[in-house]
């Protein structure tokens, strides 16, 4: 399936009470944490986009009823010196989730075929084979049983822009901000051709790319959560635990009931 970015690009206002949606997705997410716990199932949910996208906030939002126990956010950077010496895909085998956890990438393995293609971080032959290796990875971890939820959050060059003037006018959100942001900016569009690439060569039935159209922060966290929801309730069991019997008659007798 071709994905085009101009689709995703209404900016189109949340419709309803933002509130009492948002609070009703924690839940069922909540829900959806709890199954994972209980029926020993592992997800990741892995986040690409542009610079100011939004991908902090979906996330917040996204664990905010999660037992802290049971899920890690990696935000994912430059590689380390000790990282440079393996492969790409080795830091991310390091961060791959255990039974009964969900793993987070704020950023990801994409990064091969995206800012290493683009800043030339990567050479031409080593880009090149990053689409069958990053197939291949994924491929490997849902043949483990894992779920894995691609999602990209898109904005326009216009709502980008007023995100980063906020962040220059706000002292509190200035530490968000630096060079990398405005060295990206300036070349969106060989970024936009990485990406149409990336999209054409990485979306398989069994691993697709969910885009979110970002340009309305609340539209955005709404459409996102929803997106992430269905995606691990479809492969995990959402059956309770029954009530252990002896727990049960020791319990009522303790508690009088």
């Amino acid at each position: 399936m071709t994905i085009d970015l101009r689709d995703y690009e209404s900016g189109a206002k949340l419709s309803g009470s933002y509130r009492k949606q948002l609070k009703k997705l924690q839940k069922r997410l909540a829900h959806i944490h709890y199954a994972h716990i209980i029926h020993g199932h592992r997800a990741i949910v892995m986040f690409e986009g542009w610079d100011a996208a939004g991908k902090g906030g979906i996330i917040e939002r996204l664990t905010a009823g999660w037992d802290p126990r049971f899920f890690h956010v990696w935000p994912i950077a430059a590689p380390s010196k000790i990282e440079l010496r393996h492969d790409f895909l080795w830091r991310f085998r390091k961060r791959l989730p255990t039974p009964r956890e969900i793993a987070i990438f704020d950023r990801s393995w994409y990064g091969r075929v995206l800012v290493e293609r683009v800043e030339g971080f990567a050479t031409v032959e080593e880009w090149r084979r990053g689409y069958d290796e990053i197939n291949a990875f994924e491929a490997e971890q849902i043949a483990r049983g894992t779920t894995l939820v691609k999602l990209f959050v898109h904005t326009t060059q216009k709502e980008q822009d007023k995100r980063f003037r906020a962040r220059l006018e706000d002292k509190w959100k200035r530490w968000k901000t630096g060079l990398d942001d405005y060295r990206n900016r300036a070349r969106r569009a060989d970024y936009l051709v990485a990406m149409d690439e990336m999209f054409a060569r990485t979306n398989p039935p069994e691993a697709p790319w969910l885009v979110i159209d970002g340009n309305d922060k609340k539209a955005a966290r709404i459409a996102a959560l929803t997106a992430i929801a269905d995606a691990l309730e479809a492969k995990v069991s959402m059956e309770p635990p029954r009530l252990d019997p002896d727990v049960e008659r020791v319990a009522r007798a303790a508690l009088g009931t």
